[in-house]
């Protein structure tokens, strides 16, 4: 009599990572910045459960009640060489189902796509390396070196709840980890027929949360009031808001930039950023952000009745800075916002930036031209962060690298965060068989 098998016997990657995405998309794991959402504790346990199937001890950590993390490691074929890391987050975005075509947590298939939220951002490489690492146990093939697995809370909030309590907390889960691969890189850019650029990070920017806060004098709203915090406030914001900061070529852009300009066999110039972004098409927003430090407003508060002038008023700020450009940006900020406005971080980060080279980004080069001839992998700055940023401080070399490959019509940057997120079927199938690639040669 045959012994039984058990249940994943017989999958591959390719065949099991659309399910496994769809699973995790219908685990509701919305961060709305504090502890109101439900929580990343079920998304946590999942892939606990599918990790332990194929025969691995994760650990789920938890650093406050339902926002929990899992972690796990596998042994490669060579233990005495550095370890790499592979994040990703389980947390999402909140959406409201009413603005969708295809409700945002029900997983569902159209149009050749998976539609939901964290359908790119980032359930869908959260699902890719579940399908690969349960592939290669299944099958016995070991990775050249030792693997380190984090499947992240609180991502879209700072981090504070999941890699930063990891980094700060638990360090001793990352030993050995000298590199790592996350999210936001690896995805296709379609030149002509012969070339597909995919785009790897190797940089992103830094952030400033803050809360501007103007105090006035508190009266009546029927009377004339020249100390009006609201006024104040409201000019000091629209000033920040309209402002354009000057363009700043970093390495990584001026890197990209070449790559850019040598695939289309024309100039790119940084000093005329409407022509050389007219050029770049469906990801010209996501490049176009890494030209200059940015400042957009997006929450005002004040007062409590209509004839009440308030003593105070509060607004907040998503700032991002250029690698090497924060203290520029804080000194220009200071500037336009004046004496009266009171500037105090809600979270702040640094920015990072790496070069483009070494055996692993040669090996993410092998493994995308194995599976499309005419890839090139070039390097490119994020405009917004992840959770390399924690990672960073424990001397962590990151990069961006969530292989997909996308149909030219997508609008790949607007998936983020974006109504009618999705991700097409055949990139997600093809980002496993690349992945697998990579992990024989990393």
């Amino acid at each position: 009599m045959s012994e039984s098998k058990p249940a994943t016997a017989g999958l591959s990657a390719e065949s099991e990572v659309v399910d496994l995405c769809r699973d995790l998309i219908r685990i509701d794991t919305s961060n709305y910045g504090d502890h109101s959402g439900p929580g990343e504790r079920l998304a946590a346990e999942y892939v606990a459960e599918k990790l332990a199937e194929v025969g691995l001890e994760p650990k789920i950590i938890e650093s406050h009640k339902g926002r929990a993390s899992t972690v796990a490691r596998i042994e490669g074929a060579d233990p005495s060489r550095p370890a790499l890391l592979i994040h990703g987050h389980t947390d999402v975005v909140p959406a409201d189902a009413d603005d969708w075509t295809h409700h945002p947590f029900a997983g569902e298939i159209a149009d050749g796509c998976l539609w939901g939220r964290g359908a790119v951002d980032m359930k869908d490489m959260d699902a890719m390396t579940l399908a690969v690492v349960r592939d290669r146990l299944r099958s016995g093939r070991k990775p050249p070196r030792d693997i380190v697995l984090a499947f992240l809370a609180d991502e879209e909030a700072g981090g504070t709840y999941g890699a930063r309590h990891l980094v700060d907390k638990h360090p001793g889960l990352f030993e050995g980890v000298t590199e790592a691969i996350g999210e936001v890189g690896g995805f296709s850019f379609t030149v002509n027929e012969n070339l597909r650029l995919y785009l790897i990070e190797t940089a992103q920017k830094g952030m400033h949360w803050m809360r501007l806060t103007v105090d006035g004098t508190a009266g009546h709203g029927s009377m004339t009031n020249k100390d009006n915090a609201i006024t104040e406030l409201c000019e000091a914001v629209a000033r920040l808001g309209r402002h354009e900061f000057p363009v700043r070529v970093t390495k990584t852009v001026r890197s990209f930039l070449d790559e850019l300009s040598d695939a289309l066999g024309t100039p790119l110039d940084p000093e005329d950023m409407e022509a050389t972004l007219a050029k770049l098409g469906g990801i010209a927003k996501m490049i176009g952000t890494t030209l200059r430090n940015t400042a957009a407003p997006t929450m005002l508060g004040a007062g409590y009745k209509v004839n009440v002038i308030p003593g105070q008023a509060t607004a907040h700020v998503d700032g991002r800075f250029l690698p090497g450009y924060e203290e520029e940006f804080l000194a220009d900020l200071d500037r336009i916002l004046g004496p009266r406005v009171r500037r105090e971080d809600v979270h702040a980060d640094k920015a990072l930036e790496t070069s483009f080279d070494g055996d692993l980004v040669d090996a993410m080069q092998s493994a995308l031209r194995a599976e499309d001839p005419i890839a090139r992998a070039v390097p490119y700055m994020l405009s917004g962060g992840t959770d390399a940023k924690s990672f960073d401080d424990l001397g962590i070399r990151c990069f961006g690298f969530a292989p997909l490959k996308l149909p030219p019509e997508l609008d790949f940057a607007g998936m983020f965060h974006g109504v009618d997120e999705r991700v097409p079927l055949d990139g997600l199938k093809f980002g496993a068989r690349v992945l697998d690639r990579f992990l024989d040669q990393c």
